[in-house]
């Protein structure tokens, strides 16, 4: 028996992984044959590890690191169009449907997974790919004698999680303090960033700079932020009942402060201070206000503690338990090593479940009742 196929059309290496690599391991375990498709090579991504590209080789190196994902995942047929990054949406449509008909058309899937029409957060490249496989696939039920039976977008409902609470909760958990190595700033920033923007995470990122001598967080405060300082040191100084000020800890790079009070609810049991310039990575459940006041009798606090609501939700049709495989997930990420220098292994397993453990889809064709197997009834 042949065994079924599925197939991703997306715009950049690295969306596979973000939009379906769960499912694409998960059904790669399962026997199905499994092919990725980058339109692009990436080359005009970020360079976030300068050790391993340079605008000149960008495009050849994401090309590698997207056939090591894809390996990390089980996807055995991998290939990148002649597309340039950031020009899709400039491109010519019909040439863009043909093409991704002329891959369809040699691959023969049964089922074909590509962006949504939204692009997942708006990104012109993405949501060209979507349109043009959306295209292809429906020219394919009409022109091709083995047609793919189904079409899904991926979809990223907002997540309510925070980073902000499941760190402090580990942090807590811990019983010492942490102190990451040196790249664990850089990683933590990056992926708070990117998981947030593809709706992982509703947490607002921000990295903040304060001058020496200036007081960070206030005892007695509601907490609202998390910290994780980046550069420079401060000191944790409690105030007794009678007045008098007691020296606690000097914190530096690689430290957090905030987390106690978060986790436990309470309020902020100690003043932080800048000794020096201190820049920190700060994950807050929404944007500060213009008008935030301090200290415990203050009115305004820096930030909500909700963290908001969109308005209309869309609903997906199809959520797939990935759950087993979100360490390749995260791997086939830390593969893309220019974009996302990370190491699945600096943060928290149970987090990583519960961001990445579901992976989200909208049936197009055909229309569906809400489901949980891509490939139900498709073989």
């Amino acid at each position: 028996m042949t065994p079924p196929r599925l197939l991703g059309m997306f715009a950049h290496p690295d969306d596979e992984t973000f939009c379906a690599g769960g499912s694409l391991a998960r059904y790669a375990d399962e026997g199905c044959e499994t092919m990725v498709v980058s339109a692009t090579r990436g080359e005009a991504g970020q360079i976030r590890d300068a050790t391993r590209a340079t605008r000149r080789t960008l495009g050849a190196v994401r090309e590698r690191e997207l056939e090591a994902a894809c390996a990390v995942l089980g996807v055995r047929h991998v290939r990148c169009l002649d597309y340039h990054d950031g020009t899709l949406a400039d491109a010519d449509g019909a040439d863009l449907r043909a093409a991704a008909l002329e891959v369809i058309a040699e691959f023969s899937p049964d089922v074909v997974i590509t962006f949504g029409d939204d692009g997942a957060y708006g990104h012109p490249d993405h949501t060209a790919i979507s349109q043009a496989t959306t295209d292809a696939f429906l020219g394919a039920t009409a022109e091709l004698d083995r047609p793919p039976r189904r079409l899904y977008h991926s979809h990223f409902p907002r997540s309510r999680l925070l980073l902000r609470d499941r760190l402090a909760r580990w942090l807590v958990e811990l019983n010492a303090r942490f102190k990451g190595r040196d790249d664990f700033g850089q990683a933590l920033s990056l992926f708070a960033e990117e998981t947030t923007t593809m709706r992982y995470a509703s947490d607002y990122i921000d990295v903040n700079w304060f001058p020496p001598g200036v007081t960070i967080v206030e005892q007695g405060e509601p907490p609202s932020s998390l910290y994780l300082v980046l550069s420079g040191q401060v000191d944790v100084i409690q105030e007794t009942g009678d007045g008098a000020q007691q020296w606690l800890a000097r914190l530096g790079p690689g430290e957090f402060f905030g987390e106690l009070a978060i986790a436990q609810g309470g309020v902020r049991t100690a003043n932080v201070v800048a000794v020096d310039a201190v820049t920190c990575l700060v994950l807050s459940p929404s944007p500060p206000t213009a008008f935030a006041g301090r200290g415990t009798d203050a009115r305004y606090l820096g930030s909500s503690l909700d963290p908001g609501d969109d308005g209309p939700v869309a609903v997906a049709t199809t959520a797939i338990d990935v759950s087993a495989y979100v360490d390749r997930k995260v791997s086939a990420l830390a593969a893309h090593r220019t974009q996302f220098p990370i190491d699945h292994a600096m943060f928290p397993e149970s987090m990583l479940r519960d961001m990445f453990g579901t992976e989200y889809f909208v049936r197009v064709h055909p229309p569906v009742e809400p489901e949980s197997d891509l490939l139900a009834g498709s073989a």
